[in-house]
């Protein structure tokens, strides 16, 4: 079995590697799920080989509790999971009657956080989701209805990346999300910022420029890292981020075509 966890030489961090998602029929045709796998069995076949994954349904759709009992009892109990914040309240932004739906959103990920299974709840927000006082109002609004879970930020619009901006996040202890993706204009930097003492977060979707400038978002994600490439963040900045929290989370976006099992277990074996 994979390493679930495992500390940097230089940080004191405890690092969960892992995927965003697990449930990919392509995963079958690449070899990491065995043939003829059925669905209800992939999370834990997945979680014999990882130690956390990121929950794309709960970004789809609110979370229900019974969903969420379901997948906790298929895997171990140290088993991490990280539920998306539901798109009403994030990628569509400011809507109406938005209180109601952190209301409904908490209960449904209460197994979760009840079992001590949440690893993060992560809100991502759209390129459109600039720095403006609308927004950095709705923001501040967010974040305060939903203290108390453990929260990642991502931000996709560069106008965000300023030193007010994480000094805030840290003031809150909310995690700025870093991402590994190719420069685009307008878009969030690749940074390796701290603003948690709980945990860091970074996500690797891959650097495929001609991808990203595609009208079909899965080019996006279809990107294989090379050993030289993870190997900065294993040697530079996965123990600099280490030093500054308690546990890091390392996920691989570019589920396309299986590549981010792979890396993953790239990423582990250059940490070790």
């Amino acid at each position: 079995m994979a390493l679930q966890t495992t500390k940097t030489g230089q940080g004191a961090a405890c690092l969960r590697i892992g995927t965003g998602g697990y449930s990919y029929t392509e995963w079958v045709e690449v070899g990491f799920y065995p043939p003829g796998i059925q669905a209800g069995k992939m999370l834990p076949f997945y979680a014999e080989h990882f130690g956390i994954t990121e929950l794309n349904q709960t970004w789809y759709q609110m979370p229900a509790v019974e969903a969420m009992e379901r997948r906790r009892l298929q895997v171990p109990e140290d088993f991490l999971f990280i539920a998306k914040l539901v798109r009403g309240l994030s990628d569509e932004g400011n809507p109406s009657g938005w209180r109601r739906l952190v209301d409904q959103y908490r209960e449904g990920i209460a197994p979760l956080a009840q079992a001590h299974q949440l690893g993060a709840v992560l809100a991502q927000f759209p390129l459109s989701f600039d720095r403006s006082p609308k927004n950095r109002s709705y923001l501040a609004a967010l974040l305060d209805a939903l203290y108390g879970l453990p929260l990642a930020v991502e931000f996709r619009h560069g106008s965000w990346a300023q030193d007010r901006v994480f000094a805030e996040l840290s003031k809150r202890r909310v995690a700025l999300v870093a991402v590994d993706q190719p420069p685009l204009p307008d878009f969030f930097p690749a940074l390796d910022v701290v603003t948690a003492p709980d945990f860091f977060y970074v996500r690797f979707y891959g650097r495929s420029r001609k991808g990203w400038h595609s009208d079909h978002s899965q080019k996006q994600f279809d990107y294989d890292y090379s050993r030289e490439e993870l190997s900065r963040w294993a040697e530079e900045k996965i123990p600099r981020m280490a030093a500054q929290a308690e546990r890091g989370f390392l996920l691989f976006i570019n589920h396309v075509r299986g590549q981010a099992p792979k890396n993953a277990r790239m990423l582990i074996e250059l940490l070790q």
